[in-house]
């Protein structure tokens, strides 16, 4: 069943076209999507949240740090890496990783704590 509007649209012909203009265009939100799905993953979060706290890691490190094996650490590294938030050094056999120049260090962080927050509170009754 197809719902009419009960009244002309658009009502705000300005909110329309400053959404138009001013809002997240569809390949934008696509990229926007597979970026926040690939965050949505644990482990590639605290590998992340791991590089804000300190400068560089190698896999063997990173698994350490966080408790998890060398090959769920090398995996999630592999996955940053291709959509570009991580990037490498290497100094003889082992790469190190870190965040990608221009990464928003203190946003990434700021946000994702502040979303836990909200997400973590309990509502009142």
């Amino acid at each position: 069943m197809i719902r009419r509007p009960t009244h002309p649209h658009p009502v705000s012909g300005a909110a329309v076209e400053r959404v138009r203009t001013d809002g997240l265009g569809a390949d934008d939100a696509g990229r926007l999507a597979e970026l926040i799905a690939l965050l949505a993953d644990p482990v590639r979060l605290r590998v992340l949240f791991a590089l804000v706290a300190v400068d560089e890691l190698c896999v063997g490190d990173v698994a350490l740090a966080l408790g998890i094996t060398d090959d769920q650490s090398s995996y999630a590294l592999r996955q940053l890496r291709a959509a570009r938030l991580v990037a490498t050094r290497r100094a003889g056999r082992v790469v190190h990783y870190r965040l990608a120049d221009g990464f928003p260090h203190a946003l990434l962080e700021h946000c994702l704590r502040e979303l836990l927050a909200i997400a973590t509170r309990k509502d009142p009754a």
